[in-house]
């Protein structure tokens, strides 16, 4: 077996062991011998654990953004459409195909328990899928809406998606399996919070153009009020 071969399955092996057990239970010992290596090649190609374990979970969302990529949009996409394709894509991610990926289960690890390697994560690859999604919201919101409506309308619609990843099992347990065959994929779920997302935009602009038409009504009386006051007679 070639360095680049030994590297490359004992960090996929790494991988599927962090998912299974978590940092702190797994062993360097386990790892290499279900690579089947020996057990000081882990300090040849990594130098340590925490080391290894960094780049697995690198591994994890590279892999896992590859599979399910995010769509290339053309200028003339509206934002509905981009909102409702970032959300699929998320949710795909999230809980997509018949059995969930060490890679996802990995990184929901991370997640749900971050140390260093969250830290990275949200650097390289969560803050530009954020500031993608910020994006979208600038053309779906009120021109005068604060970075932190905006942020939190984000971590809104994130937050839905992460539900069906995080509490699989209730929703198993609240729901009937014929319900949940057909009414809860992927698809489905995502349509169902794009369009409640979109509705909960919409409303936010409506309450919005109604504050600027009070304002301006009361800009209108104080005008109106000024100029009759100017027009008494002395």
């Amino acid at each position: 077996m070639s360095d680049s071969s030994t590297r490359d399955q004992i960090l996929l092996t790494a991988g599927k062991v962090f998912a299974e057990c978590g940092f702190q239970q797994t062993t360097v010992r386990e790892i290499c011998t279900r690579a089947g290596v020996n057990l000081a090649s882990v300090n040849y190609y990594f130098g340590d654990k925490e080391t290894l374990y960094l780049e697995a979970v690198q591994m994890a969302h590279r892999s896992r953004a590859g599979e399910v990529p995010l769509p290339d949009w053309s200028d003339d996409v509206p934002a509905e459409e981009r909102l409702c394709d970032f959300i699929r894509t998320l949710l795909t991610r999230m809980i997509g195909g018949e059995r969930l990926p060490w890679q996802s289960r990995l990184m929901m690890r991370e997640v749900l328990n971050p140390s260093h390697a969250c830290e990275q994560l949200v650097q390289g690859h969560f803050r530009p899928h954020f500031e993608l999604l910020l994006n979208i919201l600038d053309r779906l919101m009120p021109g005068e809406s604060p970075l932190h409506e905006r942020q939190q309308m984000a971590f809104s619609i994130i937050g839905q998606c992460l539900y069906y990843r995080v509490s699989g099992s209730v929703v198993t347990m609240l729901v009937d399996e014929k319900t949940r065959s057909t009414h809860y994929s992927v698809d489905q779920l995502a349509a169902q919070i794009a369009r409640f997302s979109l509705l909960s935009l919409e409303q936010m602009q409506a309450v919005s153009r109604r504050a600027d038409d009070a304002l301006q009504s009361d800009e209108d009386r104080i005008s109106e009020r000024s100029d009759s006051l100017q027009n008494l007679p002395s």
